[in-house]
């Protein structure tokens, strides 16, 4: 990922947006392809690197690393690392995120009723 320069024009303006719109600050913290997805899968509990790559088999390692990063930075993500033999590190929601849960439910009900007949397909093959 390319750094961007802090004062960059494109930085201004996104500080700018973000403080005139709260919509435009959350999808700052929760855009994207795979954040909300990630988010979704720690509602459950806490999970290893290797157990979200599984959950979720159409992301790339790289972006998988990416976007736990920015989650953790943005304090949404915990990651704790346990010092055993192998180690081990753990990915948790934060308080923060852990507010976000209504919403994360919500979104998943609602692509449920949209594309019910999809889903439907999809329970039928796992059982």
């Amino acid at each position: 990922m390319t750094k961007v320069k802090e004062q960059s024009t494109r930085n201004q303006n996104k500080g700018i947006s973000e403080l005139a719109c709260p919509i435009t600050y959350a999808m700052n913290k929760i855009g994207g392809n795979w954040k909300c997805t990630i988010l979704y899968y720690l509602m459950s509990g806490p999970k290893r690197y290797s157990e979200l790559k599984k959950l979720i088999p159409a992301i790339t390692e790289k972006m998988l690393a990416q976007h736990l990063k920015q989650l953790k930075e943005d304090n949404l993500v915990a990651k704790k690392e346990e010092q055993i033999k192998p180690p081990i590190t753990i990915y948790s929601l934060t308080p923060a995120a852990d507010e976000l849960r209504p919403i994360l439910l919500a979104m998943a009900n609602w692509a449920i009723k949209d594309n019910k007949e999809q889903f439907e397909h999809l329970m039928k093959e796992q059982v």
